[in-house]
């Protein structure tokens, strides 16, 4: 399990001394977050979730008391509609491409590619890697994508119970290639682990946290707030399909940049796994997943659209500010060897 990280605020700082038992929120007002963009609020809501995930070596028995306790879940719920107003807001001032509802299926499946080929008006990480980053830039870029790779699909996983028989077995057909077709040694987060010992770079479930951006755990929390939330599955569905539509291309040029680094194989596999898988996924994620659940459940469509919003818009929010970050980092470097 990983251990809890530094607070971020005082919500983060309150929340982490309750689970590590030293006070406790019971009975108490939780102090207002620091101003959205600290991380504070951000921290607090993945800690939350993470206690649905592996929970913490150094909570009280490791958060598992803490994983339904109603007041957090409270908090927890408090963070969710704060979290969830804010980007259907965002969505709705983007006016993206909208997914026609009762359309034929092959209409459907091209509104949603049109979707996701959208301009978000943010510059590609991929690119970047591609074209201009050094090693130091690519390391970092990867401590902040490893608080998604560590987990992969485990989110969207959540909605498996609750999904019509059709739609379930074609999300089981894609996740079968991200845990690996029954090879333990083969899940996505593996070949990540391995890709990041690679690179000498810390591989540990949650171990670049403390350096996490809050745009990425704002990314991480949005897949989590609509994978546990049986209202919210058709939006998981349409943020899993604009994934997978959206990382094959990426992975490609991810790949070409790696390569002109010189970084080590096991974590260009990676990526080079992806750039094959993705291309397969992103047909059956948006004919067969998406279009077997309107299929199920008609005039579901605006909350798929909702949920492929969601994946692009936070992938431009993150992209922006991780290259703003190691640009940033880059250029304080030069200006103290210049000094």
């Amino acid at each position: 399990m990983p251990t809890l990280p530094r607070a971020r605020g005082p919500l983060s700082a309150a929340l982490i001394a309750d689970l590590r038992g030293e006070t406790t929120l019971v009975d108490r007002t939780p102090p207002e977050p620091a101003p959205l963009g600290s991380g504070d609020e951000e921290l607090a809501l993945w800690l939350l979730y993470e206690l649905h995930h592996h929970g913490f070596d150094d909570a009280v028995d490791g958060g598992t008391e803490h994983e339904w306790r109603p007041d957090l879940l409270a908090l927890r719920g408090d963070l969710e509609r704060r979290l969830e107003q804010r980007w259907r807001e965002r969505v709705a001032a983007a006016d993206l491409p909208e997914l026609p509802v009762g359309a034929e299926p092959a209409d459907l499946a091209r509104a949603f590619f049109a979707l996701c080929e959208a301009d978000t008006g943010a510059e590609s990480v991929a690119r970047f890697l591609q074209r201009e980053a050094d090693e130091e830039q690519l390391a970092e870029v990867l401590r902040q994508r490893s608080i998604y790779h560590v987990k992969e699909q485990d989110a969207a996983m959540w909605t498996l119970p609750r999904l019509p028989d059709t739609t379930k077995a074609h999300l089981v057909t894609i996740a079968a290639d991200e845990y690996g077709n029954g090879r333990p040694d083969d899940l996505h987060a593996q070949l990540w682990a391995r890709g990041m010992r690679a690179c000498g770079l810390d591989a540990a479930y949650a171990a670049h946290v403390d350096g996490a951006l809050p745009a990425v755990l704002e990314q991480n929390n949005l897949m989590s707030l609509l994978g546990l939330h049986r209202r919210l599955v058709p939006a998981a569905l349409g943020h899993l399909a604009a994934f997978e539509v959206t990382s094959a291309v990426p992975s490609r040029r991810v790949v070409r940049g790696m390569e002109r680094l010189g970084a080590p194989e096991p974590m260009v596999a990676y990526y080079r796994e992806h750039m094959v898988a993705d291309a397969v996924h992103e047909q059956l994620a948006v004919r067969d997943l998406v279009g077997s659940y309107v299929a199920e459940v008609p005039g579901s469509e605006p909350e798929i659209a909702f949920g492929a919003a969601v994946c692009l818009l936070a992938e431009a929010a993150t992209a922006t500010a991780v290259l703003e970050h190691v640009r940033r980092d880059d250029e304080t470097a030069a200006g103290e060897d210049v000094a």
